[in-house]
């Protein structure tokens, strides 16, 4: 079986679903591959609106799915209610030369049912960093190349967000708002008055708090503050490419879907010397198929992306499609979420707060931000919130006193978390293990990525800063927990087909297009030069929407 197409796009995630919006939006025919099983927005949430009474276990995690599960069971969003939506342990394994727990989702969608849905715009300075300090390899753009793209995703996308007129945290197009309670106002105003640099604003995440034209015409509604997003939501309260980018692109008529496409490798052309299609592996039957395009997008998520490009071996390249310097796989980086902070806050016993707000409040990185202050590289973004706990903390009561205390909210507390930015590094890589193999025959990934002495420098000064903070803001019993987590299940692996300016040190150029194979384009976290402190998904969605665009340009010019 063989199709033409004028492009394929692999994988159905975040910045998948956007390659094939815009690509279809634009008039080209488009085939969407996806490993994983179809998933359609509102027919395939079996668990959307189910109580916690109606699940067999409560909707808690039997043991002996932990057993056969530790490194799923290990990510905050999987339960009974959700299990469905990520790959068990056996069902892809990988081979771990050093700890690293590969969360994953295989379906259309992929993990954008999954993610946390926080969206901050990148700044000037992370775009800046890895030139003036020399971390990593020149960033091919700046702020301005990309401020417009932010802009086109975020008034699709829908976030919310207040505009704070932050340097280091830019303002986007953003629907109204969620509002901090009583004692994290408190603590934010504390902060801001006890230190010159560090500025408490209101989350900004990809929910819709008031629902505009754009959004109403997906078909998506309001979000309902239920905090079951990683069941699938039947109001498209949040933005998935299941609710969003993947019905807009079939309702161009230029969408083809194929879920249980495993793609093997992208095929190269040495007459043409382009890529002219994929090799794809049924994962059902295990036949194979090959299709072609003009124009590849590969969005497979960043390790995906990586062993599928490692897997591209042709006589033209030996090592890896595009990988004339040696360097795919290589520089791959994460967020360091090791250290959290607990406290307790007297009084306020008189305030409470309404629903479940899918964000927290989050502080801009405020270290080495202009220049190199500290004797560590780079530094974190924070998150807090306050709550009062209620039912859910437990008691010794029983029979009629323990309902009557559950009625009553307990003390307010306060949680602290880092999202600290990690350097690039040659030595933290991913390679092929051609000595196993997975079910459908490809080598598995080998995966060789871990923390160093600046990722401690930064865990330990978030420690005595966040403390010092919270300190100020009246927070009593303080203590610091050190999750020591693997890597891997923060979830925001990025990098191994790294952008910039020089093919000699980077894979791809600052359109996303691959210095050596210009119709193949990398737009998911694969293609980070560096981390940031924020959020990635923003950031891979405009960076998406921008090399898409950029490609049809190409097309007409018949430069493609």
């Amino acid at each position: 079986m063989a199709g033409k197409y004028d492009a394929i796009v692999i994988g159905s995630g975040i910045s998948g679903g956007w390659a094939a919006k815009e690509l279809c939006e634009k008039g080209l025919k488009v085939l969407l591959l996806e490993r994983g099983r179809d998933v359609k927005h509102l027919k395939d949430y079996p668990t959307a609106t189910m109580h916690p009474w109606e699940f067999p276990h409560r909707n808690k995690i039997p043991l002996d799915f932990l057993k056969e599960n530790p490194i799923a069971s290990r990510c905050y969003a999987l339960s009974e209610s959700s299990e469905h939506f990520f790959v068990k342990d056996k069902e892809h394994p990988y081979t771990q030369e050093k700890p690293f727990d590969w969360i994953r989702g295989y379906q259309v969608g992929g993990k954008s049912l999954l993610w946390a849905r926080q969206t901050q715009r990148w700044s000037k300075f992370d775009f800046e960093g890895p030139a003036r300090d020399g971390f990593a390899t020149d960033w091919p753009i700046r702020y301005e190349d990309i401020a417009p793209w932010y802009s086109h995703v975020e008034r699709f996308a829908g976030i919310s967000g207040n505009k704070d007129g932050l340097e280091t945290l830019p303002d986007g197009e953003f629907l109204p708002p969620w509002e901090m309670n009583c004692v994290e106002k408190d603590i934010a105003s504390a902060i801001r008055s006890s230190y010159t640099d560090r500025f408490p604003v209101i989350g900004r995440c990809a929910h819709l708090t008031e629902p505009q034209p754009i959004h109403l015409e997906q078909g998506r509604g309001k979000c309902q503050a239920r905090s079951l997003c990683e069941r699938g939501c039947p109001f498209g309260g949040y933005f998935s490419s299941n609710s969003s980018t993947i019905p807009w692109a079939a309702k161009t008529g230029n969408l083809e879907l194929r879920p249980n496409s495993v793609v093997h490798s992208i095929l190269y052309d040495d007459k043409s010397q382009k890529a002219r299609g994929v090799l794809v592996i049924d994962s059902i039957t295990k036949e194979q198929h090959e299709f072609e395009a003009k124009i590849i997008f590969v969005n497979a998520a960043t390790m995906n992306t990586n062993l599928i490009l490692l897997n591209s071996i042709s006589s033209r390249f030996p090592n890896g499609l595009g990988n004339d310097n040696g360097l795919l796989g290589t520089h791959v980086a994460f967020h360091n979420y090791r250290g959290i902070l607990n406290g307790r806050v007297e009084g306020y016993e008189d305030t409470y707060y309404k629903g479940r707000r899918p964000c927290a409040v989050m502080m801009p990185n405020f270290r080495n931000v202009r220049k190199q202050e500290m004797d560590f590289q780079r530094g974190y973004m924070t998150f807090y919130s306050a709550y009062r706990p209620s039912w859910g903390r437990g008691g010794e009561e029983i029979g009629a006193a323990l309902k009557e205390s559950l009625t009553d909210p307990g003390g307010w507390s306060v949680f602290m978390m880092m999202q600290g930015e990690t350097i690039p590094k040659e030595s933290n890589r991913v390679s092929l293990d051609k000595n196993n193999v997975d079910a459908w025959g490809i080598p598995q990934l080998s995966i060789n990525v871990d923390y160093d002495e600046n990722d401690l420098k930064i865990l330990n000064d978030f420690f005595e800063q966040g403390q010092e903070m919270l300190e100020k803001a009246g927070v009593k019993s303080i203590t610091k927990t050190d999750t020591k987590q693997a890597p891997g299940l923060d979830i925001h692996e990025m990098g191994g087909v790294r952008m910039g300016h020089d093919p000699k040190t980077s894979l791809l150029n600052k359109w996303n297009q691959l210095h050596a194979c210009k119709n193949v384009f990398v737009t998911d976290g694969a293609c980070m030069t560096s981390t940031g402190t924020q959020n990635p998904s923003l950031t891979f969605m405009a960076l998406t929407a921008r090399a898409a665009n950029y490609a049809v340009e190409e097309l007409k010019k018949m430069n493609l």
